[in-house]
């Protein structure tokens, strides 16, 4: 059978695109070697939020006295019903696929992909029988996996990545987490709400380097108060996995340091997949260890496209989503618009959540602008108080000759579902005083919003 379009792999980017093009009449396949929805779905953003929930849960039951409530006995965390609510999740939402494949008359084709030539993709199935299927487009979406350095290999058992710590077989007393990305911290925030002895060690001066300043020194006091051990500035160089438990050897400015503990979870980033899957092979050009694409996703190949994990931008679902849809509509003869890469939200998932968009304010300054900056602590919100959430604050942005919105960036609860009004805000180029004028639910997290863009005009803060 000759197709529309082939997509090798079926993450939030490969499926997303395969829905789209279906929508748009193209005749789809989608090769994939494992589970649909891919890493995602199955291994990554959705089995830990359900983690995270179960350990948010425990958490409150342990504090329910702080909200008036009193429970006879001691709570537990069962970690094996944690594991198996977290599968269930993930295999719902893998089926959830397969009903819209079925719903949208996209092929779903078991087994490994790799190209032969612009034209033609190589399936091998799990008991090694190849297929080449015909298209006139390929899409390749293979994602990514978990990175490994020489000196922190992975063995699976005491060394592990992201994919064993949501099927560990019973819960570790104790675990250091190298590397305070989204990854790291989430992991690190629900093993420690379920009881776990953990310690994060980050290479850089503070956790989630990537996010304004003040919100990574908040959530390191955030975690610290909750009993996670915060190494900032510090290195893991071996481990020994020769005892019952993990030496490992961290370089700090002090001097090197041995601590021990059951699991060392590696955390230190994801290496996309692109090996093995023909491009060496037909030339497809390469540019820092990713595809190269064109600003709709084409590479040096006609016929040959790549979305995701495996082209640079952030390696973030939401990021591979848009690139599916718009690579696939520009297939289709449409005039999608290219995406802004200045406007991608970032969000990481622990208590207190992370959410960010734009230019932090160093950055900012580093790109010579005049700015404002308005800030509203969640100290003096009367939902948060209520809520007993008050951990973080609302920190915006803004250019002070135009008033433009410049960046967000907000730690706090539930703040990765307030981040969204801030990205529609920037891409509509909104200006502080629009935001202020917006009037905002009371009593809400949200009106953090509202009142940060207040205190950065110094206008009449409301409680």
């Amino acid at each position: 059978m000759t197709y529309d379009l082939i997509i090798i792999g079926s993450g939030p980017g490969g499926y997303v695109a395969a829905i789209r093009a279906s929508q748009l009449g193209m005749k789809v396949g989608v090769v994939e070697k494992s589970e649909l929805g891919g890493i995602c779905l199955n291994w990554g953003c959705i089995p830990t939020k359900s983690l995270l929930k179960s350990g948010q849960v425990f958490n409150y039951v342990k504090h329910a006295a702080d909200y008036g409530v009193s429970i006879e006995g001691e709570a537990k965390a069962d970690f094996e019903k944690m594991i198996q609510r977290s599968r269930g999740v993930a295999d719902g939402m893998s089926k959830g696929i397969q009903f819209l494949f079925k719903k949208n008359k996209i092929d779903h084709i078991q087994g490994f992909g790799k190209l032969k030539n612009n034209k033609t993709v190589e399936v091998t199935d799990a008991e090694g029988k190849k297929q080449d299927i015909e298209a006139k487009h390929i899409i390749l979406a293979t994602g990514a996996r978990s990175k490994e350095l020489p000196n922190l290999k992975q063995d699976g058992k005491k060394i592990i990545g992201y994919r064993e710590a949501m099927t560990l077989p019973k819960q570790p007393k104790s675990m250091i987490v190298v590397g305070s990305g989204a990854i790291g911290s989430e992991f690190a925030n629900f093993y420690n709400a379920i009881g776990t002895d953990v310690t994060l060690v980050e290479f850089l001066p503070n956790i989630v380097p990537n996010e304004d300043e003040e919100v990574s020194k908040q959530l390191g006091r955030s975690f610290k108060k909750a009993g996670i051990k915060v190494m900032v500035d510090s290195s893991v160089e071996s481990v020994d996995t020769t005892g019952k438990v993990c030496k490992v050897t961290i370089k700090t400015k002090k001097g090197e340091e041995i601590h021990e503990a059951e699991i060392v979870l590696s955390a230190i980033g994801v290496t996309p997949n692109i090996e093995n899957i023909g491009i060496e092979d037909l030339g497809v050009e390469l540019e820092k260890g990713k595809i190269k694409v064109d600003d709709f996703y084409k590479t040096n190949m006609d016929g040959i496209y790549a979305i995701g994990d495996i082209v640079h931008g952030p390696a973030l679902a939401h990021v591979a989503s848009a690139e599916g849809i718009i690579c696939v509509e520009k297939i289709a003869g449409l005039n999608p618009e290219p995406i802004n890469y200045k406007n991608i939200p970032a969000c990481t998932y622990t208590s207190p959540e992370v959410a960010s968009v734009g230019l932090t304010e160093i950055a900012a300054k580093e790109a010579g602008f005049e700015i404002k900056v308005g800030k509203f602590p969640f100290t003096a919100s009367g939902k948060a108080s209520a809520a007993g959430e008050k951990d973080g604050f609302v920190k915006l942005i803004f250019d002070e000759k135009y008033g433009e919105l410049l960046g967000a960036h907000l730690i706090g609860a539930n703040v990765t579902e307030m981040i969204a009004e801030l990205v529609v805000a920037k891409k509509l180029e909104t200006t502080g005083h629009e935001i202020i004028k917006s009037i905002h639910p009371h009593p809400t997290m949200s009106e953090a919003i509202m009142e940060a863009a207040a205190a950065a005009y110094g206008e009449v803060i409301h409680i």
